[in-house]
């Protein structure tokens, strides 16, 4: 692995200095998604939405492929703008309305890790018992920190290495599951619409929560004739195949142990390779995590930069906000033990609401408005350039996308007045993606600010 620490932070990535190969991007994201808790994901069809084992797969499968879509498309702007995904925010919201959006992302990157932490140190604890209680967690943590500080490069070397293990494990886990299944289990297609639905939307989240994250690594790519197409279909590809492949496993290993915890299905999983397997996924987390905490860092020192616009972020501005976010989700991680589920699903919840409107309206203003020119400059001065301070009308079309959403969501203890109607199937997010997208869209192009 390269010891080259990363000294570039927030601000746009000089030609001078990109590198790497569009083909890097497929084994980033299959490598981030081939983890304990996409399995934990998958198995969320049948513990939770109540499906057979082909309902469960089929909707996982068909959430993945049409909304990493949508996560995908914000690959091209890396190579085009070069600066992180979070900071070209400011070319919709304004400097200082970005700034709500970005707080919200953070927490997320926060959520995530401390989500793995939680997964990643009940496998190492099953597997290897003294790592029983919260060592585990420990453990996850501290062997996120290396890759997470010396940053983009060291994620991408470790990326292409865990791509390779991860596929061999979790191919041969789905391979003996099948092997020991009744057919009357593979034959059984119980379930509903609403919980077809749930199920693909949870796909769907699982893709969508990735779009913050999508420029952040592929803005060191050379902007080059073709690469935002290029980048889109290495993105895309290693993010469904890579989802999609844990999740089938998660489906299965819920039906054949649905007593048992998932750790404790894994290992069961094609006798005494069981554990290897369950080590293996287990070990990828840290990898996964240094990806949240690495773009989450990168984010906090955007808000930083926001209120302090002369400061330039270096190496060890990165580094400190690094400590300091897996420090908080270490924290979150340690008070999640013990209502794992209830807590990651109430995590994804909320994750909707906040996430699709923002990238219908980046999605919109890139590609159907301002066709990838931006005046990225601007994103870094006090005043916001043409872009402004606060742009009031589009955080309120941000808002009316979050509200659009209640009556139509089905989410813990709260039920969308429409949801009866609808045979308890949420469409939240669908509502919000359309709503949003075609408001933002009217509003611009009256205004006659862009040209589309």
């Amino acid at each position: 692995m390269s010891t080259h620490m990363e000294t570039h932070t927030i601000h746009p990535v000089p030609q001078a200095h990109r590198h790497g190969r569009v083909a890097d991007l497929f084994s980033v994201w299959f490598s981030a998604n081939m983890t304990l808790l996409t399995v934990v994901t998958g198995a969320l069809g049948p513990a939770v939405f109540g499906l057979s084992l082909i309902w469960s797969v089929l909707a996982l499968v068909l959430g993945n492929v049409v909304v990493a879509v949508f996560m995908a498309l914000h690959a091209a702007q890396g190579p085009r703008l070069g600066v992180p995904q979070m900071v070209q925010s400011r070319g919709q919201f304004g400097v200082y309305g970005s700034v709500p959006i970005i707080l919200l992302v953070v927490l997320m990157y926060i959520g995530f890790a401390a989500s793995n932490c939680v997964v990643g140190g009940e496998a190492l604890a099953h597997v290897l018992p003294v790592f029983q209680g919260s060592r585990g967690v420990w453990l996850i943590a501290v062997l996120t920190l290396l890759p997470c500080m010396m940053g983009y490069r060291a994620i991408h070397v470790c990326s292409r290495l865990a791509s390779w293990i991860s596929i061999v494990a979790v191919i041969y886990a789905i391979g003996c599951g099948l092997g020991g299944f009744s057919r009357t289990l593979l034959a059984d297609m119980h379930g509903t619409v609403a919980g077809f639905f749930g199920a693909f939307s949870v796909s769907a989240l699982w893709q969508i929560a990735y779009a913050p994250y999508v420029s952040d690594s592929s803005r060191y790519l050379p902007d080059e004739a073709g690469s935002g197409r290029q980048a889109f279909w290495a993105t895309y590809g290693g993010t469904v195949i890579g989802a999609v492949l844990p999740m089938v496993l998660g489906s299965l290993l819920s039906l054949s142990y649905p007593s048992l915890p998932l750790a404790g299905a894994l290992s069961l999983t094609g006798g005494h390779m069981g554990n290897i397997v369950l080590l293996v996924l287990a070990l990828a987390i840290p990898l996964a995590n240094a990806m949240s905490v690495y773009c989450g860092a990168l984010c906090s020192l955007t808000l930083v930069q926001t209120f302090w616009p002369s400061w330039r972020a270096g190496l060890w501005g990165r580094l400190v906000m690094t400590v300091l976010l897996l420090g908080a989700a270490l924290v979150m991680s340690l008070g999640m033990v013990g209502d794992f589920l209830k807590a990651y699903t109430s995590f994804l919840d909320v994750l909707m609401a906040v996430l699709v409107p923002w990238t219908a309206i980046n999605l919109c203003d890139y590609y159907l408005l301002r066709h990838g020119e931006y005046d990225v400059m601007a994103f870094f001065r006090a005043d916001g350039g043409p872009y402004g301070r606060f742009n009031l009308p589009v955080v309120l079309i941000y808002l009316l996308g979050v509200l659009v959403e209640l009556p139509f969501m089905k989410t813990g203890p709260y039920t969308g007045p429409l949801v009866e109607a609808l045979h308890g199937v949420d469409i939240s997010w669908i509502v919000s993606l359309l709503v949003t997208a075609v408001v933002y869209y009217l509003w611009v192009r009256r205004c006659d600010g862009v040209r589309a």
